[in-house]
């Protein structure tokens, strides 16, 4: 059964990941410091040997924590990102082009989560969230609406900034630097609203590209951008070239 905190509702499990998160990011703990023990975790937090090893389990499987066995639980090497599809700042590749980009902020706002957002930042249902919606431009042509949302404990200034100026993407990369990431990419029919921001007919194919990062043993952020399939594609390499 999962034991949850009596005071907000947050799973036990998840309070002892941010505890040992946050001691790595303070800097208490550094790269190859043993962690305490889980019988020392179980003692601390006051819970079961079973709700600490799903902690500690999952901060391994995350790259945050390593095992030893004999030894004990340290913390791992940095890692650093490597896919085959690379990151960038929308704003990077249109300068790449020598082109004009220009951002468009239309939405800024912290919003509570919902069931389907709660289960993606692995939150309570109801924690707040940032949320952004922009539209990127490349020399005066909308070619991205971006749609993000943002976890505060990631990315606390998150809607201080002036997004006329900088990108999400610039900031985040400041703010939370990047562990890893998922991604998915697919052509959909263009709804109404995202239509009218791109500048083309409803039902037009897009190119919608979803993505999910994380940083320190959170997720950070979930971003939702489309792309007009005649304008934009996606491009990677593997290896030498």
């Amino acid at each position: 059964m999962e034991q949850h905190s009596p005071h907000d509702g947050t799973p036990i499990f998840q309070r002892i990941k941010d505890y040992l998160v946050g001691e790595i990011a303070a800097g208490r703990w550094k790269e190859g410091d043993l962690v305490p023990s889980e019988l020392a975790l179980v003692r601390q937090f006051g819970v079961s040997r079973m709700t600490v090893n799903r902690a500690v389990r999952e901060l391994t499987a995350e790259q945050v924590l390593t095992r030893r066995q004999g030894s004990g639980t340290f913390v791992a090497p940095q890692k650093y990102q490597a896919s085959l599809v690379e990151i960038r700042n929308i704003a990077d590749e249109v300068h790449a082009r020598g082109h004009v980009h220009a951002s468009h902020p239309l939405l800024l706002e912290d919003s509570p989560a919902g069931e389907s957002l709660a289960r993606q930042f692995e939150l309570a249902p109801g924690t707040p969230l940032f949320h952004s919606l922009i539209v990127h431009a490349e020399n005066g042509q909308p070619i991205q609406v971006e749609d993000r949302w943002v976890n505060p404990a990631c990315a606390p200034a998150y809607l201080d900034q002036d997004y006329t100026r900088t990108t999400p993407n610039e900031h985040l990369m400041a703010a939370a630097p990047l562990q890893g990431a998922t991604y998915s990419i697919e052509s959909l029919p263009a709804p109404r609203d995202v239509a009218e921001m791109l500048g083309i007919a409803a039902g037009t194919s897009c190119l919608v590209l979803k993505r999910r990062t994380t940083s320190q043993g959170r997720v950070a952020s979930v971003v939702t951008m489309w792309h007009p399939g005649h304008l934009y594609r996606f491009t990677g390499s593997v290896g030498s070239v």
